[in-house]
């Protein structure tokens, strides 16, 4: 009894191990290729909760407060606290939907795991996306959260998500507003949605 009791101690301890950062973006992307990959789920009346699931597992790994507060620059500082948590909502569903309209056209593609760098609080993991086709560097940029390693940028073939999407708020927001910018978010949303499969 006591060697059991030991054993299933042991066997929690070892379950709450925190995951290194390259084996976090492993988990990450090999569920969402097992979303991808299953059959049953590829059905035209199963597409909305693929794409649901897929939105999930994504959203356990990347920290959308952070990727929003550096997307968003200086304009961060001068939100409210429900001014802040609405931007991070809109942005998240923006990333999602966009997120969801190129995994659509997943077709086999798959990951390298190339190099792991940390330092202090903060980590990137080099991969490479390798196809019959091309390779295409994708390097994920990681921040400690209580233990757990959450990703708040990818950088694509030497574009960075964060610096991308700054340069394009602030832009808008300089010739136009905050409240602008929102609007122009949620219609991108929209757009992307309409040319998505319904089913």
């Amino acid at each position: 009894m006591a060697l059991v009791a030991a054993l299933l101690v042991y066997a929690a301890a070892a379950k709450a191990e925190p995951l290194s950062p390259t084996e976090g973006v492993r988990s990450t992307i090999n569920e969402v290729i097992r979303l991808l990959n299953d059959e049953g789920l590829e059905q035209p009346g199963r597409l909305a909760q693929r794409r649901k699931l897929v939105e999930e597992a994504v959203g356990r790994r990347f920290d959308y407060e952070e990727l929003s507060k550096r997307s968003l620059g200086a304009q961060w500082t001068k939100l409210t606290d429900t001014e802040r948590r609405e931007f991070v909502e809109v942005f998240r569903q923006l990333l999602s939907d966009a997120y969801a309209d190129r995994i659509e056209g997943y077709s086999g593609e798959q990951v390298r795991y190339l190099k792991e760098r940390i330092e202090g609080s903060y980590a990137e993991v080099k991969t490479r996306i390798v196809s019959s086709k091309f390779e295409l560097p994708a390097d994920y940029r990681l921040l400690n959260r209580g233990g757990e390693w959450r990703v708040y940028d990818v950088v694509i073939d030497g574009v960075s998500l964060v610096k991308n999407y700054r340069g394009q708020f602030e832009r808008i927001i300089r010739t136009s507003s905050y409240g602008e910018l929102l609007r122009k978010m949620r219609s991108k949303s929209e757009e992307i949605k309409t040319h998505q499969p319904k089913s």
